[in-house]
């Protein structure tokens, strides 16, 4: 990317805002999540928040492979546009069909998003991106991992504009649509 990009300004879309922070990462900036067309910088993780990034994407895989379905888990990293003015880079994902080709940043279709709660930024997780992530028609379940307390909040697109809630703390989580099962457990343990 060209080092010539352009500080951001208030009204960035997407399309101007992927080049930028692009570029941004290249230089050493971070991360960034583009929101109401500001960028915003990612906070720098505890070793617990990465740790269950792992742990999570880990489970996912395993739920997808036990069910044999064409889907695939996305960890960190991959972008989930909201609309033209926000996208967010939820801690793992999944979609299901075709795999996305090597130098995909966007994962158009996400069925599965994930977020891991931390102390910094908990509030927009459970905020704005709850109410955006519901905004992509594709998604089915959001799921809010909370390391320090080991449980997850499980967010289920219901009919129309309803949602079903569920806390879990231990035992199943069924994410049908697409028909994965995780145990809560393994979410918090990073196999040895």
């Amino acid at each position: 990317m060209s080092a010539e990009v352009k500080q951001p300004v208030h009204g960035m879309t997407v399309a101007e805002f992927l080049p930028w922070a692009a570029a941004a990462l290249a230089r050493g900036e971070g991360r960034y999540e583009l929101v109401d067309g500001i960028p915003i910088a990612m906070s720098p993780e505890r070793v617990l928040h990465g740790q269950t990034k792992f742990a999570i994407a880990i489970a996912l895989f395993a739920a997808i492979r036990r069910a044999k379905l064409p889907c695939h888990v996305q960890p960190d990293g991959a972008m989930v546009v909201v609309d033209n003015h926000k996208t967010y880079g939820p801690d793992a994902l999944v979609y299901c069909g075709e795999a996305l080709s090597d130098d995909t940043i966007i994962t158009p279709n996400p069925i599965i998003l994930v977020e891991v709660i931390s102390p910094s930024t908990g509030h927009i997780d459970k905020g704005d991106k709850l109410e955006g992530y519901f905004r992509i028609p594709s998604v089915q379940h959001y799921l809010l991992v909370y390391p320090d307390q080991r449980m997850v909040v499980h967010h289920q697109r219901g009919d129309g504009d309803r949602m079903a809630t569920r806390v879990v703390h231990d035992g199943e989580i069924l994410l049908d649509p697409p028909g994965l099962a995780l145990n809560a457990a393994d979410l918090f343990e990073i196999p040895a």
